[in-house]
């Protein structure tokens, strides 16, 4: 069950709410995105699913506790399951790296998700980092190339695949468990190509200017249904979702439910093509003759 210290995080002001400040009410869904009290993919899992079965490590180096993968059952259908795992507080987060995977992480999703396929379980993912790790020992066993395998898998997984941006998904280390056939946003999550705080420390020299990046980036959840970027937004109770946890845990199930549902009629070479069109429809770009 979930925690009930959830429900009780400091009271954030609703961006929902009109605001003389755009700058101000873009920022302060950001600041819910990172409440540390919103559902995790491990609570998410255990309200979501009668049973589940997580596995650990990537049969090559080790155990990343930043990523949580196995299978579960939700209702009547079987899934596996790969998804972010930040902690609750300063020890935890410690233990899971602050959320940010390191190379084994994405393998060991990579490992889930080609068993899923084979037998032809439909895959759930549950989105919700800053960023992948970006420290020295990563670099040195692959980060880069287990991103790119990873997004290259999912891109020609031979299963339905819904995404579920639950919190921060914070640029390649969010993609490579995000290229879905659904990508659902919760409503104050945040999806960008790079942290506002980053974008600030590069356009305006000075990281102080996040709340301005984190406009201009156009990174929220409305904002990414307009560009095409999720399929449907999920209403979280007021205040944000860590206010009412079994609200929001309800809802993300209703809309996983309910996109897998609208999945299930199509064959594979249907829903590769499918998904390969999703997105080569994003972003502008002109073909030359």
């Amino acid at each position: 069950m979930l925690d009930p210290q959830l429900a009780n995080g400091p009271l954030m002001p609703s961006p929902v709410e009109a605001d003389a400040d755009p700058t101000a009410a873009v920022w302060a869904r950001v600041q819910l995105a990172r409440n540390l009290r919103r559902p995790r993919t491990l609570e998410l899992v255990a309200e979501l699913a009668d049973e589940w079965v997580e596995l650990h490590g990537d049969r090559g180096f080790g155990d990343d506790p930043a990523v949580v993968a196995g299978f579960a059952r939700i209702g009547d259908r079987r899934v596996a399951v790969v998804g972010q795992q930040k902690g609750a507080d300063t020890e935890e987060n410690i233990r899971r790296n602050f959320g940010m995977p390191h190379p084994e992480g994405y393998r060991k999703a990579m490992r889930v998700m080609e068993l899923a396929e084979r037998f032809g379980l439909p895959v759930v993912s549950f989105v919700d980092v800053p960023g992948a790790h970006p420290g020295p020992e990563s670099e040195e066993r692959g980060i880069a190339d287990a991103i790119a395998r990873s997004i290259g898998l999912m891109t020609r997984l031979r299963t339905p695949i819904v995404s579920v941006i639950t919190g921060e998904g914070g640029s390649g280390g969010a993609l490579a468990i995000a290229c879905g056939d659904v990508v659902i946003a919760l409503e104050n999550a945040v999806y960008s190509v790079i942290s506002p705080e980053s974008c600030a420390a590069i356009r305006w020299r000075d990281a102080a200017a996040a709340p301005q990046a984190a406009e201009a980036l156009r990174l929220t959840a409305p904002d990414l249904l307009e560009q095409g970027v999720v399929d449907e937004i999920v209403a979280e109770p007021i205040g944000g979702a860590h206010k009412d946890p079994a609200g929001a845990v309800a809802a993300v199930k209703a809309a996983v439910t309910s996109a897998f549902d609208g999945l299930r009629g199509l064959d594979r070479a249907e829903l590769l093509a499918q998904r390969r069109q999703r997105f080569r429809r994003l972003g502008r770009f002109t073909e030359a003759a």
